[in-house]
């Protein structure tokens, strides 16, 4: 990936927002604005999520997205982008469709600022409301902005939202090569079809009767014209530093405003009963995985059937190639491919080419399963012809974890070449996150697409597909272990940092797993001062591990408290699984420890619960102790609590291998077990804790 060089926001033009960049997620300010690059080097591809919920639980809106020119109108209509517009050709705008959340709707849009076209100097992102509903039926209206590695950047939330039927939250513009962000949180009473006539949009007049009926499901993308009108005057407030388009005249009152999007299709998680008579009986497969035995058969299977659902299902195939900076079009996918090279020709195990406005993107594709390591001569061969034939890139898949600052394979690269080709690795775990997500949470175009892409899924976790992603601790594991229990390993050991390398892709494959069965986004968090080396990290790493026999990570879970902790110590053989959570400000000690006891009723009782002070050590002890004395949390000298730590114990597996008895079997079901039984718990307990008013608040109101 590129990245472009950090650089700090107009503090001029809004001092709210250029405090404290580099730090944690920026909090905007209605008419704050900010750079992108100035707080991720990973901008130049951005997810902007729209989110609400309401009281019933059933409140939606529907977003869009225009194309602005340096007049602030649209080039063509486009330029404006919705439910039956939902991506653009160079695939600068995609609309990914909405995302469950507990109480409501989160809808996203990617946006590849790298595609966006020279004539257009602002990306607007709006939303609209339907059937004469209004945005002041949803609550916690926000929009947050995250990196192309999924960090959130930053976040802005509407308070003061009414009787409009549309809303622009915000708006990305150019300053030079630089991209900002705007909160705007405009309002407007004519819905949708007002919000695009003041940007040039092209609007049809519909009579009301037409307005009632349900949208047709075209096989080409609808215009702008297919959207209705409707009435009022837009409530426009004052923007400072923003200059917005005159609002139309008012047109004749309109029945209904803008119609929702096609539904996307989800597969329910339980199975429908089954017609067999007994277990021996197996359900026919679409892609069979039982009859392989080679690692060659694996190889070939796992590439056609891969490629092929690739080229069928669209959002699969645009949601793997995108971030290899394929463009958006027609794909089809090929294997066996035989190019000539030197006095053999050669054979990749795929070829991806997606066409659009008649030009083609190229990608090479090398597999390996069942654990085998990518060849650094086979891909070099590939990354030669690539470059001769004037294809843009490789992509290597295998079941490794690609690290930052670490190469898979050591290729170069001839710097006299024109034509630049980039290799990019894909993680069997990850195909299997992205597959995930779209059958269970996002949902596709039709009921085919997620069959395929289940039967896809289904084929990756069979044992005998050898798509497992990562599997094994490598050879360095045994020795690292024996060298703690007999206090031989020395700092600057090579095969310390192999196993701090391997425990890094053990993680991050955690993540992708654990994301994709919960819909969320799930990323390892590396507390390292920005711009550290990669492989300096990963050294300090290794002589900590050396100096105390563990090996520690931190990963965020979307809309869960605090970051879930892992630690595996070598030396007494326990996995660790811990979270911090805060305590409710404003509340009596004591009925802050109640309220975690009674929350945490269905967690197991061997769970320790440790009480964080602000100096020094709280009281602690297990849940099983605790629960009929919550009073036994609380510090003996009266400091303030600020905190609890929960934590579950768990044996840790000694083999270096993904078998039963195995060290990542075991991670993967401490994660799983601490995640069900304690993090889901916890989370009501802090969402309760954060909507209650502090005591002193309550006070000053009587």
């Amino acid at each position: 990936m590129s990245q472009s060089d950090a650089h700090v926001a107009d503090a001029s033009a809004c001092p709210d927002a250029a405090a404290g960049l580099g730090g944690s997620m920026q909090e905007m300010t209605k008419g704050s604005n900010v750079s992108l690059t100035a707080l991720s080097e990973d901008a130049d591809a951005v997810v902007v999520s729209l989110r609400w919920n309401s009281a019933t639980g059933d409140g939606d809106a529907d977003v869009s997205v225009l194309l602005l020119d340096a007049d602030g109108k649209v080039r063509s209509d486009t330029d404006f982008f919705f439910y039956n517009n939902p991506a653009a050709a160079d695939g600068s705008v995609q609309l990914l469709g909405k995302k469950p959340t507990d109480d409501g709707n989160e809808d996203r849009i990617s946006l590849d600022l790298t595609a966006v076209p020279a004539g257009v100097e602002r990306i607007v992102v709006a939303a609209s409301q339907y059937g004469g509903s209004t945005f002041g039926e949803l609550n916690d209206l926000r929009v947050t902005v995250a990196d192309r590695a999924g960090e959130t950047l930053l976040g802005f939330s509407i308070t003061d939202a009414g009787v409009e039927s549309a809303f622009i939250f915000g708006e990305l513009y150019r300053r030079g090569t630089d991209w900002k962000f705007r909160a705007i949180g405009q309002g407007y009473e004519t819905g949708l079809a007002g919000l695009a006539t003041d940007f040039g949009i092209t609007v049809d007049e519909e009579s009301d009767e037409e307005s009632d009926c349900p949208p047709p499901a075209a096989a080409e993308p609808a215009t702008a014209a297919a959207v209705s009108s409707a009435s009022s005057k837009p409530v426009v407030p004052e923007q400072p530093g923003a200059t917005w388009p005159s609002p139309a005249e008012p047109a004749s009152p309109r029945a209904r405003g803008p119609r929702t999007a096609k539904k996307k299709i989800t597969l329910p998680r339980t199975a429908r009963p089954t017609l067999a008579e007994n277990d021996s009986w197996k359900p026919a497969r679409l892609f069979p995985a039982s009859s392989l035995k080679s690692d060659r058969e694996r190889e070939m299977r796992a590439t056609s059937v891969l490629l092929s659902v690739m080229a069928e299902v669209p959002e699969f195939g645009r949601r793997l190639t995108a971030a290899f900076g394929a463009p958006a079009g027609r794909m089809q996918t090929f294997v066996e491919v035989s190019l000539p090279h030197g006095d053999s020709p050669k054979r990749p195990d795929g070829v991806i080419r997606v066409e659009r406005a008649g030009k083609l993107w190229t990608a090479l594709v090398e597999t390996k399963t069942n654990g085998n390591a990518l060849r650094s001569e086979q891909v070099q061969s590939y990354m030669d012809i690539a470059a001769r034939r004037g294809y843009e890139a490789v992509i290597t898949l295998s079941n490794d974890v690609a690290l930052e600052g670490r190469p898979l394979v050591d290729v170069r690269t001839d710097g006299r070449r024109k034509h630049k080709v980039t290799l990019w690795h894909l993680s069997w775990a990850e195909v299997a996150h992205q597959a995930q997500l779209l059958i269970r949470h996002e949902g596709v175009g039709n009921a085919t697409h997620a069959w395929l892409l289940q039967e896809l899924l289904h084929y990756l976790q069979h044992e005998n597909s050898g798509c497992h992603g990562f599997q094994n601790m490598g050879p360095a594991w045994v020795p690292v272990r024996n060298g703690i229990d007999m206090e031989t390993l020395c700092q600057g050991d090579p095969k310390a940092l192999e196993v701090v390398e391997s425990w890094e892709q053990l993680v991050r494959q955690v993540c992708l797993r654990l994301g994709g069965e919960l819909g969320r986004k799930a990323l390892p968090v590396q507390r390292t001062k920005r711009g550290t080396d990669p492989q300096t990290r990963r050294a300090a790493l290794a002589d900590q591990l050396c100096d105390d026999g563990r090996l520690t990570a931190e990963m965020r879970i979307e809309d869960t408290p605090g970051v879930l902790a892992i630690v595996a110590d070598l030396r007494t053989g326990k996995l660790r699984t811990s979270v911090d959570v805060q305590a409710p400000e404003g509340n009596y000690p004591l009925t802050s420890v109640k309220r975690l006891v009674r929350a945490l009723a269905d967690a197991p009782a061997d769970l320790h619960v440790e009480t964080l002070v602000e100096d020094g050590k709280g009281p602690r002890g297990t849940l099983e102790r605790l629960r009929p004395e919550p009073g036994d949390l609380l510090p003996k000298d009266g400091a303030r609590i600020t905190g609890f730590r929960l934590s579950l114990f768990k044996s840790m597996g000694a083999t270096r291998g993904n078998a039963e008895t195995g060290f990542i079997r075991s991670v993967d079901d401490a994660v799983d077990r601490f995640y069900a039984s304690v993090v889901a718990q916890v989370s009501a307990f802090e969402r309760r804790s954060a909507s209650r008013p502090r005591v002193k608040e309550q006070v000053a109101a009587g």
